[in-house]
């Protein structure tokens, strides 16, 4: 088999009739290609549903009325922009490019962005039922019961075919193993799903005390809001609060909230949480018990090990007498000895000592005859110096005497000299600062004149 090898592979085939046969590949690209050339991006509304949140941060999810749906995927550079927590129910206005994905052939929208037109139905149902319940008071806290620690057995609200039932089995079975489980089966989805839940639950109120049942769990895997609707159903949320005993709801997934998660007396994430939370108290006693047991052996060995050294001591005391006075002997030989040694070498220190402290002694014994010689030297210059200091101040103070006498105001005046003085006593030295008549002061080198002025020129 021979063929054209010389054009580049484009996609195609020559069919045995002339035409071309497209690969799928080719034919998803055609497609794809003709609804994004077709439809340019356009405004597309609905309600949400089937969310799923990617660990990259991608939106996946399908947009639906009542007559039809199609899937919408939104990239997370989209998606981290929203400015609303996108949930199931709402009822949202998207903005998107019609495409295929060509790997698979999906028809879906590939949206830019989104914005809210009003909740979808069957979300503005529950929150008007939410809303309703809990101004009766049905989710008041103190209205709630406490799930038991210990409970003797445990009764499962679920269908016997859904993977709630085996996730339970399987917690309890290894968690604690030996509690007994009652199941009281009803439909967890579709349209009988309401009332079989209810039945199931009124069974099992009437039968708790029979059954010996200390807790319900009522559990379902995840799914979308539709799913998971039975469980928003009022005669149900109403029938857990009226329950004998402690209801754990498990209903869907950790973001999951359905009515009687809210009226349960428990809200657990999953079913596994909801077996989980049932068995916490023997969950927690069989480890609380494990730590015991290993607390006991070991304060156990602990206190035998303690008699064993204290046996041990007690047979060493067990001797004979002899041998206990014979150790005494040996010892208080041992205690003279050490005696003596220290003694003696007590007492050679204390005269080492001794004859240190003598030559210090001696080496430190005064000579009085020379001390006595240098003190006279020392008092024959002391008075030579006081002389010599004397004499030297006697003439310097008369130096400053006769420059005193010299600079005093009675020496001027001894010079021919005067000071006059004004009435007030003030000194004169400016002839305008009398005027005549004014009586003046004249203090002479020897005595004083009182004058009267006749004039005065400045």
């Amino acid at each position: 088999m021979q063929g054209d090898f010389s054009r580049p592979f484009d996609g195609t085939d020559p069919a045995p009739g002339g035409g071309a046969i497209l690969t799928v590949s080719a034919l998803n690209r055609l497609a794809r290609e003709a609804l994004e050339t077709r439809f340019p991006l356009l405004w597309v509304g609905g309600e949400v549903s089937n969310l799923t949140r990617a660990p990259s941060g991608h939106l996946y999810f399908t947009l639906k009325d009542p007559q039809a749906q199609v899937r919408c995927t939104m990239w997370r550079s989209r998606a981290q922009l929203l400015p609303f927590q996108l949930e199931n129910g709402m009822r949202v206005e998207a903005r998107a490019l019609v495409t295929l994905y060509e790997p698979r052939g999906d028809f879906q929208l590939a949206v830019e962005a989104l914005r809210r037109t009003g909740v979808g139905n069957l979300y503005e149902a529950f929150l008007r039922l939410k809303d309703k319940l809990a101004a009766e008071g049905l989710f008041d806290p103190a209205a709630k019961r406490p799930v038991p620690l210990f409970p003797r057995r445990i009764g499962v609200i679920t269908s016997p075919a859904a993977a709630a039932w085996r996730d339970v089995l399987a917690t309890l079975a290894r968690r604690a193993p030996h509690l007994e489980v009652v199941l009281y089966p009803a439909p967890v989805q579709g349209d009988l799903a309401p009332r079989g839940l209810l039945e199931a639950l009124r069974s099992a109120s009437s039968r708790a005390a029979t059954d010996h049942v200390d807790v319900l769990l009522l559990v379902r895997g995840g799914g979308s809001i539709e799913d998971l609707w039975a469980f928003n159903n009022e005669a149900l949320a109403r029938a857990v609060r009226a329950c004998p005993v402690p209801v754990v709801s498990g209903v869907g997934h950790e973001s999951d909230f359905t009515i009687v998660d809210f009226v349960a007396d428990a809200r657990a994430a999953t079913p596994t949480g909801a077996a989980e939370l049932v068995s916490a108290g023997f969950h927690a006693a069989r480890v609380r018990l494990a730590n015991l047991g290993r607390s006991l052996a070991a304060s156990l060995q602990y206190r035998l090990h303690m008699l064993a050294q204290r046996v041990d001591r007690a047979a060493l005391r067990l001797v004979h007498p002899r041998d206990r006075l014979q150790r005494g002997r040996e010892q208080c030989e041992r205690l003279r000895r050490r005696l003596a040694d220290a003694m003696a070498r007590r007492l050679e220190r204390l005269a080492a000592r001794n004859d240190m402290l003598a030559l210090r002694l001696a080496r430190r014994q005064p000579d009085i005859e020379r001390d006595r010689e240098r003190c006279a030297r020392a008092a024959a210059r002391l008075a030579q110096a006081g002389n010599a200091l004397l004499a030297r101040r006697a003439e310097r103070l008369a130096g400053l005497a006769a420059h005193l006498q010299h600079l005093a105001p009675q020496a001027v005046l001894a010079r021919g000299y005067s000071i006059t003085r004004d009435e007030a006593g003030r000194i004169l030295r400016d002839a305008a600062a009398v005027a005549a008549g004014d009586r003046v002061s004249v203090q002479l080198a020897n005595g004083r004149l009182r004058a009267t002025v006749n004039s005065s020129d400045p």
